[in-house]
């Protein structure tokens, strides 16, 4: 049975992810302002912006009749959160922030944690979080700064990447790497089959 698989968020790198996966989502952007969710801890607030980034996008589409013959459609929403020293960081919001960021985050280990939320346009819905320990190298106060100044820090959670420029200053993970990148592909397969959809269902023959 063919899905009209839906992701919920702007970022290239859980775009790419999904494709490489064999996947072919369309993207719809919720606009949500993360800066208005608030949580317990990092991994609830994660998952708590994954849920309003997918039913953002779900409630959009209930305005929005779906031509005959649509597949049954997949909204999958996705955010990460930094867990370091207890405390929750998301992008930053400038240079400065990003610089003071790297300077904590050097020669110490963090918690990449990634909420997913899926939801069927059958009414099911289904979250959950998946975390994952994050090494990081010791960095200059030079290479802190250069990697800055590339402006890639400054789009991303916890202000690195790890398929990216970033990648160099990551020295190990424990855990799934996907889901620092911003998505989970086991975590999701496992979601999809409690929600009785198959993972091979969802492979695209052109990628």
């Amino acid at each position: 049975m063919p899905y009209r698989l839906i992701l919920a968020s702007a970022s290239p790198a859980r775009l790419s992810t999904l494709r490489q996966a064999g996947l072919s989502p369309e993207v719809i952007v919720s606009g949500v302002d993360e800066s208005q969710v608030v949580a317990a801890d990092a991994a609830e607030l994660a998952l708590q912006l994954a849920r309003l980034k997918a039913a953002t996008v779900a409630d959009g589409l209930q305005d929005d009749p779906a031509p005959t013959g649509l597949p049954s459609m997949i909204i999958v929403g996705c955010d990460s959160v930094l867990e370091l020293d207890g405390e929750a960081y998301g992008k930053p919001d400038s240079a400065e922030i990003a610089v003071q960021r790297w300077q904590a985050m050097r020669g110490r280990t963090g918690v990449l944690h990634t909420g997913h939320q899926v939801i069927l346009d059958n009414g099911r819905q289904l979250g959950r979080t998946a975390s994952t320990v994050v090494h990081f190298a010791d960095l200059s106060d030079a290479e802190i700064t250069a990697y800055v100044e590339t402006g890639e820090p400054l789009v991303v959670a916890g202000a690195f990447t790890l398929d990216g420029l970033g990648g160099a200053f990551v020295t190990g993970i424990e855990g799934d790497p996907h889901n620092v990148v911003g998505i989970s592909l086991p975590l999701l397969r496992e979601m999809l089959l409690d929600l009785g959809i198959a993972w091979r269902d969802l492979w695209s023959t052109t990628r």
